[in-house]
């Protein structure tokens, strides 16, 4: 998955959806808000609320952690990213918008994730749609267990 870095004043897609998002539920479209949405927009991997902030704290930015925390869960609902795994206490993210459904395979051992695309992710999700009539706003598509590095240290 290709990101690209978006400069500072340049308008983007997230914004847009975000600042749309937030007026429709008569909340305010702030800095904060809009420095926490680009800065996610700019890392190219799964993230927690603790490596933001210090991404955040080392570029300058003056934003505090509760000012994160009260805004992930926004984004959440209006689709740009998704908790991804819980792990050390935290949840990590990634940011989902303009990306197609992908999957991912988390090593319990060295901690690596992997991420995979494949389209019988979105049959399964229509599928599921189909037989119980749930509208859903989200799919976290997730396999667990041991790469091949880590079983092989497990056989010793």
């Amino acid at each position: 998955m290709s990101k690209v870095k978006k400069i500072e004043n340049e308008t983007c897609p997230e914004i847009d959806v975000f600042r749309e998002y937030v007026r429709r539920k008569g909340l305010r479209f702030t800095p904060e808000r809009e420095i926490i949405v680009r800065e996610i927009f700019q890392i190219n991997d799964h993230f927690d609320v603790d490596e933001l902030y210090l991404r955040l704290r080392n570029k300058g930015k003056k934003l505090s952690k509760a000012s994160i925390y009260r805004t992930i869960p926004l984004l959440i609902d209006c689709g740009l990213i998704q908790e991804v795994y819980h792990e050390d206490g935290h949840m990590h993210y990634e940011h989902i918008y303009g990306h197609e459904p992908h999957g991912h395979v988390r090593c319990l051992g060295c901690r690596r994730v992997e991420e995979f695309t494949d389209e019988r992710i979105s049959q399964i999700e229509q599928d599921v749609i189909k037989r119980y009539g749930y509208q859903v706003t989200g799919v976290r598509f997730e396999f667990v267990g041991y790469c091949p590095e880590c079983q092989k240290k497990q056989v010793r």
